[in-house]
């Protein structure tokens, strides 16, 4: 099995820039997580870097996952698992048309395109059928002497929300080193662990006055939310009573405009605008949308003067789809 040296040394921090764009009556920051330096960076690559360790000590010789054909996480996981000279075998959900609302279904985007560059062997079922579709790849695999690594989808479980609780720690660190304190942290919230990692860190920390919004890109309220809890719970463990509070967890929904891979006009002139002020690339599944939905969450809530920092979490290969479906 081949190392992977930056996994091996650390990611290292990303770096907070101020946005000269007007997004409104607040101080606007990014963490540019896409440019953590593997395959196109994002908090997949992140949670990879912490996976990576586990597949090292479980020996390994082919790792699973579950994604979109569109997926950043499948990108990722192709990638890490060529690197360390493994097989990787993807399932998809056959329903799954790619990212984007907009976009044409014969359309092969470039994540599905980076995947197969890496070797990665796709498997489709319907959704109905993914839990079982599963277990009998890895069964099958077993059956033929191999030892199989399975990644459950956008990088969920402990190591992916200990890669957040790293990225708390790093926001930290530069507040204290530029004088400065982030009264809001906004991003994009998927399968739930980076803003599980997020609360997470600032519950170890004490911080009690911060509040991290994570802006569904896909799931409901009820159902988002319970999915983040239960990942910090599961990591937070028997110190989860002691530091949770209801209160601590801020998640919406009212910015999904319809659920996963759909948007519309305002976001496309909120990509484009960011694209022409700043030259930070988004997309309209997870960034752009989300970065859309904290400016009005903020309008809404009738929040000025703050200082703002927005996590972008990654998805280059998408605004380049993004470019294809027509601005």
């Amino acid at each position: 099995m081949k190392q992977i040296a930056l996994f091996e040394e650390g990611i290292g921090r990303t770096p907070v820039v101020r946005v000269s764009g007007k997004y409104g009556p607040n101080h606007f920051f990014i963490k540019r997580d896409d440019m953590v330096p593997f395959s196109f960076g994002g908090n997949k690559a992140r949670k990879a870097a912490e996976f990576y360790k586990e597949i090292k000590k479980s020996g390994a010789d082919v790792v699973m996952t579950y994604g979109s054909f569109g997926s950043n996480h499948c990108r990722i996981v192709a990638n890490m698992a060529a690197a360390m000279g493994l097989d990787c075998h993807i399932i998809s959900p056959e329903e799954d048309s790619g990212e984007g609302a907009d976009r044409k279904k014969e359309k092969v985007l470039y994540n599905t395109s980076l995947a197969a560059l890496m070797g990665a062997q796709r498997e489709t079922c319907p959704v109905s059928r993914v839990a079982e579709t599963i277990e009998h790849r890895k069964e099958s695999f077993r059956a033929e002497g191999r030892n199989p690594f399975f990644i459950m989808g956008g990088g969920h479980g402990n190591p992916g929300t200990e890669s957040y609780v790293k990225v708390f720690r790093e926001i930290l660190d530069y507040e204290k080193e530029n004088g400065i304190y982030f009264d809001y942290l906004f991003h994009a919230s998927g399968t739930g662990t980076t803003q599980a990692g997020l609360v997470c860190g600032k519950l170890l920390a004490g911080d009690e006055k911060r509040k991290i919004v994570g802006i569904s890109i896909a799931r409901e309220e009820t159902r988002g939310r319970q999915v983040v809890k239960e990942s910090i719970h599961e990591y937070l463990g028997e110190d989860f009573d002691r530091l949770y509070q209801e209160g601590d967890l801020v998640f919406t929904d009212a910015y999904r405009m319809g659920g996963y891979g759909r948007y519309g006009q305002e976001i496309r002139e909120t990509i484009c605008r960011v694209m022409k002020s700043d030259g930070i690339p988004m997309d309209g599944t997870y960034v752009g949308k989300a970065f859309w939905g904290m400016c009005r969450y903020l309008e809404e809530k009738g929040i000025r003067d703050k200082n703002i920092l927005f996590i972008h979490t990654g998805g280059t290969p998408l605004f380049f789809d993004f470019l294809d479906a027509g601005v």
